[in-house]
């Protein structure tokens, strides 16, 4: 039987509530062993403290180690606050980079899928200032390359993938920027001739959202957080999962945050949590 590790997040969140809901939910696949990790009594709902947050920390540590070490099978993580991991000495911008550098990993990718849509991101945890000088077309390739792995891991045999411009109009041939010519269309040219799936763009950022809801596309790729996770969330806020691709063991996290003003108060939707766990148990 296959362990699913599980880590609380930070306890004064949301994070212990919606796995408890979760594993109490029925709604779990049969056939697997969950193993919680993280010590709930260390925070308080709806109080962030250091304690707190060195809680997360050590619950992310510890599944690193059981992932390397043990059977267990793939980890699904509970929201962690950035801010209160940084406070005690974590040094990335987010889980997704953590498990990338404990792995060795130089090439690895952020993703998240719900119901109605399938976003991978070309960058992640940056500045909007520093995305056009991130972009290469190495890099558009690579999120380009694990998404259409993602997809065939998820049953898709030929997955039909969609590539957003970086500009408003996709730079309207130059108009608004010249990214899409010197930098994506080739990165899409080359995810062609590698043959790992269907790639097309540079799409128009602000209209290729709604023909893949309506399922034109297997998956979108967009060039930064905020472009594709906005829709994204939008239209599966409740349901879509964070999966870390590229790692030898997957890693899935419900799409919210710490949710510190509901905590501790019965509000949480645990819909996310349950399809990170259900997620996770697929991949695995």
């Amino acid at each position: 039987m296959k362990e699913i590790l599980i880590t609380l997040g930070d306890p004064a969140g949301i994070g212990p509530e919606v796995v408890d809901a979760a594993l109490a939910s029925g709604q779990l696949p049969e056939g697997f062993e969950f193993r919680v990790i993280g010590d709930r009594f260390a925070g308080i709902p709806g109080k962030p403290t250091r304690e707190s947050a060195q809680a997360a920390l050590d619950a992310l540590e510890e599944s690193v180690r059981l992932l390397k070490e043990t059977d267990a099978a793939a980890v699904a993580t509970a929201p962690v606050s950035k801010e209160g991991l940084q406070s005690v000495g974590f040094r990335f911008p987010g889980q997704t980079e953590f498990f990338a550098d404990a792995f060795g990993l130089d090439t690895y990718g952020m993703l998240l899928t719900g119901p109605s849509l399938t976003v991978g991101l070309a960058t992640i945890h940056n500045s909007i200032a520093e995305v056009p000088s991130l972009l290469t077309a190495q890099s558009i390739f690579s999120i380009g390359y694990l998404t259409a792995d993602f997809l065939r891991r998820k049953g898709i045999e030929s997955p039909n993938i969609a590539v957003c411009g970086l500009n408003p109009h996709a730079g309207e041939n130059g108009a608004f920027g010249n990214e899409e010519k010197t930098v994506i269309a080739p990165a899409v040219t080359a995810l062609n001739e590698a043959n790992t799936a269907s790639f097309t763009g540079p799409y128009v950022p602000d209209a290729i959202f709604r023909d893949a809801a309506r399922g034109k596309f297997d998956a979108v790729i967009a060039m930064y957080h905020d472009q594709g996770l906005i829709p994204l969330k939008l239209l599966d806020f409740d349901e879509a999962v964070n999966v870390t691709l590229g790692l030898p063991k997957p890693r899935t996290s419900p799409d919210h945050g710490t949710a510190f003003s509901i905590a501790g108060k019965g509000q949480a939707n645990p819909a996310s949590m349950i399809a990170a766990i259900r997620l996770a148990c697929e991949l695995a």
